[in-house]
């Protein structure tokens, strides 16, 4: 049986795309060091990603812009791009295990799984691809953007991002309809 692994990773930053991945491990190599990617340094979650790139049967890494995530709110953004990493992989799963408690429109058997990330080898692998492409794509944001800090916070609302809000405004990458970058974008018109 061939399963894909789904999860999403940037749902709560203020600023970025959603990135999701999804994964379909090999049953003949094993990847030691699994797990949720948020228990790992990013260090470990470069090594493991390019471990995860060579040694699985299928990855596909998606995302959805701030845009989309303003148009269509962070939960169907998110789930949009899972279902665009799903619909990417190169091989039809015959079940897809999707970390949480939501899953995106599809045509293929699938479950929801609470902690998924913890517990299931192929969203493990999932996590890491997408916090790990997520992170990169924020590294290049902030040789854009370099006063915001991005390259620290990856979008977060930490104390320096809000005060670089306040400070710089917003940029083409913030999140309008979330709350801080709302009330300076609302400020700005």
């Amino acid at each position: 049986m061939i399963v894909a692994g789904v999860d999403e990773a940037g749902r709560g930053p203020l600023a970025g795309p959603v990135f999701a991945a999804a994964v379909i491990l090999s049953d003949d190599k094993e990847i030691f060091g699994l797990n949720d990617s948020k228990k790992l340094s990013s260090k470990k979650r470069e090594i493991l990603s390019d471990k995860i790139k060579r040694n699985c049967l299928a990855w596909s890494i998606s995302q959805c812009s701030a845009e989309e995530i303003d148009k269509l709110n962070i939960l169907n953004a998110s789930l949009l791009a899972m279902k665009r990493s799903i619909e990417d992989l190169i091989l039809t799963p015959d079940l897809v295990l999707i970390d949480g408690i939501h899953a995106p429109n599809l045509d293929l058997n699938y479950q929801t799984v609470i902690k998924g990330d913890e517990s299931e080898k192929s969203i493990m692998a999932a996590s890491i691809l997408a916090k790990t492409a997520r992170d990169n794509f924020m590294l290049k944001v902030d040789k854009r953007f370099p006063e915001y800090g991005f390259k620290n916070h990856k979008g977060y609302p930490t104390k320096k991002h809000l005060e670089a809000l306040k400070s710089y405004g917003i940029t083409v990458e913030h999140r309008k309809s979330f709350k801080p970058v709302k009330k300076i974008y609302e400020s700005s018109k």
